[in-house]
């Protein structure tokens, strides 16, 4: 006998009592797995990774439910389990009260996901960021984030940008995207469908081990919205700290020291690789794991201290801040690697105490003399940033 949920029996209760269209029904009994009282919160707003490997798929972030509440599952690009197949995003369907989740899935067509505009060429109805053709996954990279360098299959379609306000509502029903199965969608609801596969499952199963993904903790803000790939720590940790140094919350001082930390941690990894053919041990790898945990407590301890990198409203300030999301856009898209964010950020560090110490021995204030020479120190140190985000090295993957 085939056992239902409380959210799938009040489902059809509502169908029998005509306050549900059938159509609906098909979707919501499929895969829902909770059901809860309290709605998800917004989607996050976010930046793609550039896809790593040709022929992996983005599959969207969403919010997952556990024991204590919601976290987030970074989007995440990811190998398909064929050549052919599209995934359809799971969401969060309000019904009777409750809130319960609808499994996403492998198909041959995008089905319907409710609705929500998940970005990244998922705008709420099918997927327009590439397709298959002739065995090859075609990306238009004006949609999606790819690596020129890896990914050669691409095309611009940028008739399919939807220039519209972007809505971040991240359920389908009632105060949330009110959104039917259209004809297609309903189609590919009956083909032939491929669960999540392990490292999706594993991938969720991981995020709800970490407290920066906590809606509880982090508001709706998780500490890690995307990843390159599933298991792909390095580019979480270096999204994080793009993040900081972009908002301030990391200071110069506190982002050497971490990219310091992250530099020895990726020579490790690749010393290790030598000696083992271009692998892992189990047990490198779980060394590694705690490494990158300890990194990514440090990354949140050091956002979260109250020391920021706010320069006021000012030239040497705005300067200052210039050099700093300079650096940002470096990490984030991995021009500049953990040991050139070091060594870039100690040099802003240096400057930045002797503006102190320059202020502080003129009640507050610089000198012209003092001012030329933290220009043309700022200057050398924008020529710095310049070269090592355009010599050869790039942050490893």
């Amino acid at each position: 006998m085939r056992m239902f949920s409380k959210f799938q029996i009040i489902i059809l209760l509502l169908l029998a009592m005509g306050l549900l269209p059938a159509a609906s029904f098909a979707q919501v009994a499929v895969g829902v797995g909770v059901a809860i009282h309290v709605g998800p919160p917004a989607l996050p707003v976010y930046t793609q990774p550039p896809c790593p490997v040709d022929g992996y798929l983005w599959t969207p972030g969403y919010w997952a439910y556990g024991p204590v509440g919601y976290y987030w599952v970074p989007g995440v690009w990811v190998a398909p389990p064929r050549v052919g197949l599209l995934w359809t995003p799971g969401y969060w369907g309000f019904a009777g009260g409750l809130y319960g989740w609808h499994a996403g899935y492998w198909g041959p067509h995008v089905g319907f996901y409710g609705g929500i505009n998940y970005g990244f060429g998922y705008g709420g109805v099918g997927f327009v960021g590439g397709g298959w053709s002739g065995g090859f996954f075609r990306y238009n990279s004006a949609v999606v984030n790819v690596n020129s360098s890896v990914v050669r299959n691409v095309y611009v379609d940028r008739t399919v940008v939807n220039n519209t306000t972007i809505n971040h509502t991240s359920f389908n029903g009632e105060g949330g995207v009110n959104a039917q199965p259209n004809a297609g969608e309903q189609a590919a609801m009956h083909e032939e469908h491929v669960g999540p596969m392990a490292n999706q499952i594993s991938h969720e199963q991981s995020m709800s081990q970490d407290r920066n993904q906590l809606a509880s903790m982090n508001h709706g803000t998780p500490g890690t919205a995307a990843m390159d790939s599933v298991n792909g720590r390095r580019f979480n940790q270096q999204g994080r700290i793009a993040n900081g140094v972009s908002s301030g919350q990391l200071t110069p001082a506190e982002t050497k020291n971490l990219e310091n930390r992250e530099a020895h941690l990726n020579g490790e990894i690749h010393n290790d690789r030598a000696a083992n053919g271009g692998t892992l041990t189990p047990q490198e790898r779980q060394q590694v794991n705690g490494q990158q945990n300890n990194l990514s407590r440090s990354i949140y301890d050091d956002k979260h201290n109250g020391a920021t990198d706010q320069y006021g409203n000012n030239e040497v300030g705005a300067r200052r801040d210039l050099q700093q999301q300079r650096i940002a856009n470096g990490i984030r898209s991995g021009q500049l690697s953990p040991s050139e964010t070091a060594k870039v950020e100690g040099h802003e560090e240096s400057i930045n105490h002797n503006i102190a110490a320059d202020r502080a021995a003129n009640g507050g204030k610089l000198t012209p003399q003092e001012r030329s020479n933290i220009n043309k120190r700022q200057n050398n140190a924008s020529k710095q940033i310049y070269n090592k985000k355009h010599n050869a090295k790039t942050a490893p993957r």
